[in-house]
């Protein structure tokens, strides 16, 4: 499994290609903006797309959906919960394409010949997942390094973060964690130094 980070939008949110080196077949994580700059590296690398998989609703977050589907045809997966959720100075709302899919808590979803494990982390949005890919754990705006996402948004809930910060550190073992914003990390460092995830093991 190789992964690319590829940075896009005005919020520099982080999309991920997660591609079978195998296969050539890949499945995208979070296309927020700039189809051009994604599908130029997924062409380029003769890969194939086979899945979008979205950790939350956000503009940030879906702005190229529509234009990779358009051009790749694959299939689609959000959390029902953040369907036609969004937050922006438009108001516009991310509506489910035709063909869409859902998953949800405990989900194993195989893609492009990769097994995805689906963890619910309500809190920064009220269908928030994060993704366990091999040894990567891909956590939208729930974690970032050494801070976790903002719960002052329409649906968010300071609550439910903190309870979704301690089930991800309750995870057996480490992983390499792929956030929405900003820096990889890993989670054996999140659990000793953030203090978010300290104060959720402790207080939650």
């Amino acid at each position: 499994m190789n992964i690319k980070t590829i940075p896009v939008g005005q919020l520099e949110t982080n999309c991920y290609v997660v591609v079978n080196e195998e296969t050539l077949a890949c499945v995208v994580i979070d296309p927020g903006d700039e189809s051009n700059a994604i599908m130029d590296y997924i062409e380029s690398n003769r890969l194939r797309c086979e899945a979008i998989m979205l950790t939350h609703g956000h503009f940030d977050h879906v702005g190229a959906v529509n234009e990779i589907l358009e051009q790749t045809g694959c299939a689609l997966y959000i959390n029902p919960r953040d369907e036609g959720y969004e937050v922006g100075k438009s108001g516009m709302k991310f509506k489910m394409p035709e063909g869409g899919k859902y998953y949800d808590d405990g989900d194993i979803i195989v893609e492009a010949g990769l097994e995805f494990k689906v963890l619910a982390t309500p809190g920064h949005t009220p269908g928030s997942v994060c993704l366990i890919c091999g040894g990567a754990l891909f956590t939208g705006d729930t974690l970032f390094r050494g801070s976790c996402g903002r719960a002052d948004l329409p649906g968010g809930s300071m609550r439910e973060e903190m309870r979704s910060l301690k089930k991800i550190c309750e995870l057996e073992g480490d992983y390499e964690v792929y956030p929405g914003h900003m820096d990889s990390s890993s989670l054996e460092r999140e659990r000793r130094f953030n203090h978010y995830c300290r104060e959720a093991m402790a207080k939650f």
